[in-house]
C-alpha cells in the first residue's frame, strides 16, 4: 500500500462528502511581512497597528486575501492536486478579522459535480470554510475546479450543479469588522480622502499602475500558502503540457489586482464578501498586470453608521493598460487582455 498521496481525481468525489484538511497553520508576523513584500498592499488598517487600534481593532488584522489564500491552500491537496484549472468563486463571506498568532484550519463539503463532454475531466463544486483554533468561522466560499479523471472510460455520474447566489446581501456582511471610531480615521494616513459617499454607481476607476509577475515571486507566494497544485510548481511536467510552462496561481492575480486598486480605492479597507470571480485566461511569469474597477452598487448596512459597502467589479488585464476599460466585446466574450473578473463587496468609512 502506497504511503504517498496522489490526490483525488474526479471519480473520487461524491456530493455530500465532507473533507477535513491538513494542516492547521498559525499565521505569523513573518507571513504578513512576506505578503506585503510580494504584493505591496498599502491599506492602512492592515498595515499599521496604531491606525487599526485607534479605530477599534485590537491591532492590525491580516489582509483579507491572505486569510483567503491560507484557507484555500489547505484545500488544494484534497481538492485540486489533479486540477486542470480553478474556474471560479461565489458566495464568499469574510466573517471575522484574523490576527497574527491565530491558527487557521479548513473543512470542505462537495456540493456538486459534473463530467465534461470530453470525458477526460469534470467540474467539482466545493464549499470551503476556514476556522480559527477556538472554532470561530472566519471565511467561507464556494469554488469550482476542473479536475482530471483517473480513468477516462469510467461512467459519467449524474450531474449535480448547485444553485449559487449571484450577489450576497450586504446587510449580512457587516460583522466582519468591529464598530469603528471614525473620529480617529485619518484620511491622510489612510492615503485617500474618498469615502463611501464619494463613489457613484457606474463609476470606473483606472488604477493606473502595472506590476510584472516574476517567476520567483509567484513560486514563493504559492509556497507561502502551502498550495501544492502541480500546475504551479512542476516545470518538468508542465513544460510538456498545453502551455509549456507553469501557470500563475489565480489567487496571486487577485492579490496583485487588489493591491493595485489602492490607487483610487485607498479607503476600501476590507473585503467583506465575494459575489463571484472568474479566471478568464492564464497568466505567466513575465506578464504585467494592470487593473481597473467599476462601482456596481453602494449600500448602507443596517445597524451601522460607521461603514458602507461598495460592490466592486475588479478587472485585471495582462500587458495592456486599462485606459479603455477593456472588458467584453459585442459578442459577450471577454476582451483578449482580460485575465480576471472579480466581483466583491468592500467596506469603506462613511
Amino acid at each position: 500500500m502506497s504511503k504517498t498521496n496522489a490526490g483525488n481525481f474526479f471519480e473520487d468525489f461524491s456530493v455530500g462528502q465532507v473533507i477535513k484538511h491538513a494542516t492547521p497553520r498559525t499565521v505569523t508576523d513573518g507571513d504578513v511581512a512576506l505578503y506585503t513584500a510580494l504584493y505591496g498592499s498599502r491599506f492602512a488598517v492592515q498595515s499599521s497597528d496604531s491606525f487599526a487600534h485607534r479605530i477599534g481593532y485590537r491591532k492590525a488584522p491580516i489582509d483579507d486575501l491572505l486569510t483567503f489564500h491560507i484557507v484555500f491552500g489547505k484545500t488544494v491537496p484534497d481538492i485540486s492536486l489533479n486540477a486542470v484549472a480553478n474556474l471560479g468563486y461565489a458566495g464568499g463571506r469574510f466573517l471575522a478579522p484574523v490576527y497574527p498568532g491565530d491558527t487557521l484550519s479548513a473543512v470542505s463539503e462537495v456540493i456538486g459535480k459534473k463530467e465534461n463532454s470530453n470525458g477526460r475531466t469534470g467540474v467539482v463544486y466545493v464549499r470551503s470554510t476556514g476556522y480559527t483554533s477556538d472554532g470561530t468561522e472566519v471565511l467561507d466560499y464556494v469554488r469550482w475546479v476542473m479536475v482530471n479523471k483517473r480513468d477516462p472510460g469510467s461512467p459519467a455520474p449524474q450531474p449535480v450543479v448547485p444553485e449559487l447566489p449571484a450577489v450576497l446581501d450586504p446587510s449580512a456582511l457587516g460583522n466582519a469588522a468591529p464598530m469603528l471610531d471614525l473620529a480617529h480615521w485619518d484620511n491622510e494616513l489612510a492615503g485617500s480622502r474618498f469615502r463611501f459617499g464619494d463613489y457613484e454607481i457606474g463609476e470606473k476607476i483606472d488604477h493606473v499602475d502595472g506590476m510584472t509577475v516574476e517567476e520567483a515571486e509567484h513560486q514563493i507566494a504559492t509556497r507561502l500558502y502551502q498550495n501544492t497544485a502541480k500546475v504551479h510548481f512542476n516545470q518538468h511536467t508542465e513544460g510538456r503540457g498545453r502551455f509549456g510552462c507553469r501557470l500563475i496561481y489565480g489567487g496571486h492575480v487577485i492579490s496583485l489586482a487588489r493591491a493595485l486598486s489602492f490607487n483610487g480605492l485607498g479607503n476600501a479597507f476590507h473585503i467583506t464578501g465575494i459575489n463571484g470571480g472568474r479566471h478568464v485566461s492564464p497568466l505567466f511569469a513575465g506578464d504585467t498586470v494592470y487593473a481597473w474597477s467599476e462601482v456596481l452598487d453602494a449600500q448602507e448596512i443596517e445597524g451601522r453608521k460607521d461603514v458602507g459597502a461598495l460592490r466592486l467589479r475588479l478587472v485585471a488585464t495582462k500587458n495592456a493598460p486599462c485606459t479603455d476599460y477593456p472588458f467584453k466585446g459585442e459578442d459577450g466574450k471577454y476582451a483578449n487582455p482580460v485575465v480576471l473578473d472579480f466581483d466583491y463587496w468592500a467596506l469603506l468609512p462613511m
